[in-house]
């Protein structure tokens, strides 16, 4: 089968998975998916740089990164946004601490120990602290009379638009891309490319609120667009992202979880920069 039906089918697969969990307003079930995809986007981080000779604290970094996921919901489901901040802020200081007492068991050079501290603790922020928005956007949005969540359907708005903005690189720019944007990072990614995101998630931001004003209420046509906008740039910027971190590992791949897709990491990779967008435009909209 070709790159692009594997492509496919992995797509139909998440988006099944996606769906139902959204649809289904289960919180423990969300957490399952979130944490599993950060966990896994996490541990392809670790594994690109031990493959590359690059050594890390892999099995610390695994243990924080679920602290973190498992501890800021539970803050943020039972307290407040203030608990979750509290949380993330004493897993960083054990972290810190823990890092810096591993390395002091471990034989010393010049840079070695400080580049094991720094790239443990950026895979950390990189993508647990960063995924984990995806979970802050489900709670900043008040709870129903029922008690119910509404946040996961502006989840399922930021997934959509992301992948939207995606396509629309990829579309445009392997059709029309001529001038290349920053060869040095990634041969591939156009300026022609970078319009054809912007224009395919303001479309597909506008469209989503037109369907959905029910479920996505604090969210205009003005905010559709200036959101559809600022989402089509973090989805270019966090594509990129992930290209510097693959060239310097030397891998093409973050792994080879979903086929036509590559890793997880491949797949969450511009969500990373659009989630916490997401949450803080709502958290300023939000009152």
């Amino acid at each position: 089968m070709s790159r692009f039906h594997w492509r496919l089918i992995s797509a139909v697969a998440m988006w099944a998975i996606a769906l139902f969990v959204i649809f289904s307003g289960n919180e423990m079930i969300f957490l399952l998916l979130i944490g599993s995809l950060g966990m896994a986007g996490l541990w392809e981080y670790f594994r690109m740089l031990e493959r590359s000779g690059t050594r890390c604290f892999t099995a610390f970094g695994m243990a924080c990164g679920a602290a973190s996921f498992i501890g800021s919901f539970f803050a943020l489901r039972t307290n407040s946004q203030t608990a979750a901040y509290d949380f993330e802020n004493i897993v960083l200081l054990v972290f810190l601490f823990g890092v810096i007492a591993r390395q002091m068991f471990r034989p010393t050079g010049k840079t070695a120990p400080l580049e094991t501290m720094a790239y443990t603790l950026f895979g950390l922020m990189y993508v647990a602290w960063l995924f984990n928005f995806m979970t802050k956007i489900v709670y900043v949005i008040p709870r129903t009379a029922e008690g119910a969540t509404l946040g996961q359907f502006y989840v399922l708005y930021l997934v959509v638009v992301t992948k939207f903005a995606d396509m629309g690189a990829y579309l445009v720019g392997s059709r029309i891309g001529r001038h290349h944007m920053m060869a040095h990072i990634s041969p591939s990614k156009t300026w022609e490319g970078f319009f054809g995101s912007l224009l395919f998630a303001v479309a597909a931001s506008c469209v989503l609120i037109a369907l959905m004003p029910r479920q996505l209420a604090y969210l205009n046509f003005l905010h559709g667009a200036i959101l559809g906008l600022l989402i089509g740039i973090a989805a270019v910027v966090g594509d990129l992202g992930e290209s510097i971190i693959k060239r310097s590992t030397g891998v093409k791949d973050s792994g080879a979880l979903l086929p036509g897709i590559g890793g997880m990491l491949d797949l969450i990779d511009s969500l990373l920069f659009t989630a916490p967008l997401l949450f803080f435009y709502l958290r300023f909209l939000v009152r």
